[in-house]
């Protein structure tokens, strides 16, 4: 649920965006039950698309989230093509930084001897010198 409410209140930026508007996408798809698409209107318990707007309309509601996740979770079980697209949507959004990506650096004052790196996020990186540099 907190995935769903942090997507539609925004989080994320671009790619979170993309991830609520491809959930969208998903909802709308028509219900499948045994390779034969279920008439409109007649999809057990809704499509979702009646809670994902809730859920736009109000992210911070989590009665709208936890509705939303119990009407994607229904669907599911009873669509395996919708389960599988579920499935392979919610691992990419799981992906999404949901934190603030914004990195704000500032050095000011001073006189620096060295180089000064600044960012955010450093992996498989070492600082200092190298024994070939000796």
């Amino acid at each position: 649920m907190g995935l769903l409410t942090a997507l539609a209140g925004g989080a994320g930026g671009e790619l979170g965006r993309q991830a609520w508007t491809g959930l969208g996408e998903l909802v709308r798809r028509p219900f499948r039950r045994g390779g034969a698409v279920v008439p409109e209107g007649s999809a057990p318990e809704g499509s979702g698309e009646a809670e994902l707007a809730r859920l736009a309309r109000d992210p911070g509601d989590a009665a709208a989230a936890r509705a939303l996740s119990v009407v994607l979770h229904r669907r599911a079980a009873d669509d395996a093509e919708f389960e599988e697209r579920l499935r392979r949507w919610d691992e990419a959004a799981r992906r999404i930084s949901l934190t603030g990506g914004d990195v704000h650096n500032s050095i000011s004052g001073g006189t620096f001897s060295a180089p000064v790196i600044q960012g955010r996020d450093f992996t498989g990186t070492t600082f200092g010198t190298s024994s070939a540099d000796g």
